[in-house]
């Protein structure tokens, strides 16, 4: 659309029932990859329904990482959507408190079960 600009913020969470292993640390091993578009799916899906959602043009997975218990898993995310005059600036803690109302207090991403403090916002 004319005038639109495409911003990007980052996404960040835990999942607890979700075991680091070294191959999910590994891009482009068959374990990232599949997590990785399990994981787009969930956050996309999310998004679709905030409202950035008219805006939001999607997400990328760029890597998981070892959480504090080592059978928990970091998941990190670049997000993308379409800023022009019609859209707010963009509010992070108001993306912040829908996903975490639609994640169930952030408890629970579909099958994935969440660290309670883990989910970030960086608008």
């Amino acid at each position: 659309s004319p005038g639109a600009i495409t911003e990007q913020f980052i996404l960040n969470f835990t999942i607890i029932n979700l075991r680091f292993t070294t191959d999910l640390g590994t891009p482009n091993s068959a374990k990232f990859n599949s997590t990785e578009k399990i994981m787009q799916y969930y956050v996309d899906s999310l998004l679709q329904k905030s409202s950035i959602g008219p805006y939001f043009t999607g997400c990328k997975v760029t890597g998981f990482r070892s959480g504090r218990d080592r059978d928990d898993t970091g998941v990190d995310a670049v997000c993308s959507y379409k800023n022009n005059v019609s859209l707010a600036r963009f509010d992070r803690e108001k993306v912040y408190h829908e996903l975490s109302t639609m994640t169930n207090g952030v408890t629970k991403l579909g099958n994935y079960s969440l660290e309670k403090n883990s989910l970030y916002v960086n608008g």
